[in-house]
């Protein structure tokens, strides 16, 4: 099979595509031809640094995927052969990545993919909808009537909160950076799109929150932007972030109002090893297929590469501002 791996940490100059063997299914596992691979952060980071998990180079990136099923191991009884299907798995140094034309996956991480998705979409799906998932539903505990504020309304994770966030009830407010974006985190259902190089967060928060403060903070930018939507919390609200926070954040102005604030990483499971966890986000990607089959939910897919130009997907998501999602097609050698 060809897959596209980092031989080494490094710029993206270290992405090369390769022939490997291929992969052969194991106890309780599905084999995949991959169709599209989703193009996220954590893939550049590992590409620069090295994989989290460690491992020797070379290394298959590449955490998110959709494709056919077309084998299974031993123990395999609720998927079959030619189901379409996408995955949150691999990647990060100790099973291979999706950057590849087939893989090997444990069948408790891959849920049937949405009938009405492309596999483009489809695998540009999983990490994000499973992080904001995961942000909205337990670390913000979101509900009906809650304020919530979105730093980074369009991009990968942002653009897939507020339509989760609408779906429970909430309202919404998203900083954006242009009028374009501006106009699409309102066509998702944000009733506020706050442009943070024009006004100033703070005031225009709480004028949209009458004053209140918002009841909850979902980052995806960090930085000072995350530091001001302190003051825009209400006492008793709650933060969480998807990105490492700085040493310089000031969290005293959230122990004043006795707000929590929580880290979000979907990829913990893996990390770890926790077969339950990734069984219980399988059951996130089976619960939004039925969203999005309905209508309820869409994935917006910002610009689409070829897999061996992985490198230049990379630089692409290394630079800020994006409307959506950066994804790999793979198409079968012919």
């Amino acid at each position: 099979m060809r897959a596209v791996l980092a031989v080494r940490p490094g710029g993206v100059e270290v992405l090369e595509l390769r022939e490997l063997p291929d992969p052969a299914p194991r106890e309780g596992e599905v084999l995949v031809r991959l169709k599209a691979a989703g193009v996220n952060p954590v893939d550049a980071k590992s590409r620069k640094n090295g994989t989290r998990l460690g491992g020797a180079s070379p290394a298959v990136l590449g955490c998110e995927g959709a494709g056919v099923i077309v084998g299974r191991g031993p123990g395999v009884v609720d998927l079959r052969e030619g189901e379409e299907v996408y995955f949150c798995y691999g990647g990060l140094g100790g099973a291979p990545g999706c950057y590849a034309e087939l893989a090997a996956v444990p069948a408790s991480s891959v849920a049937r993919k949405p009938r009405n998705l492309s596999f483009r979409e489809a695998a540009a799906a999983p990490l994000v909808l499973i992080t904001a998932w995961e942000a909205l539903h337990d670390r913000l505990r979101i509900a009906a009537g809650s304020r919530l504020l979105v730093l980074g309304g369009t991009g990968g994770v942002g653009h897939v909160a507020i339509q989760l966030a609408r779906i429970l009830g909430a309202r919404v407010a998203a900083t954006v950076g242009s009028e374009e974006k501006a106009d699409y985190a309102l066509r998702l259902g944000a009733e506020r799109a706050i442009r943070y190089r024009r006004d100033d967060l703070l005031a225009a928060a709480m004028e949209w929150s009458q004053a209140q403060g918002v009841d909850a903070v979902l980052d995806t930018v960090g930085g000072a932007l995350l530091a001001r939507s302190f003051e825009a919390l209400r006492v008793y609200g709650a933060v969480a972030s998807i990105l490492p926070p700085a040493e310089t954040l000031p969290v005293g102005a959230l122990f004043a109002k006795n707000a929590t604030f929580g880290l979000e990483l979907m990829l913990s499971p893996q990390l770890f090893g926790l077969p339950a966890e990734l069984a219980r986000q399988r059951g996130i990607l089976d619960r939004a297929a039925r969203l999005f089959e309905a209508g309820s939910l869409s994935l917006r897919i910002a610009e689409a590469f070829p897999l061996e130009r992985a490198g230049e997907a990379h630089l692409r998501i290394e630079t800020a501002g994006t409307m959506g999602k950066i994804v790999l097609d793979i198409p079968e050698a012919g």
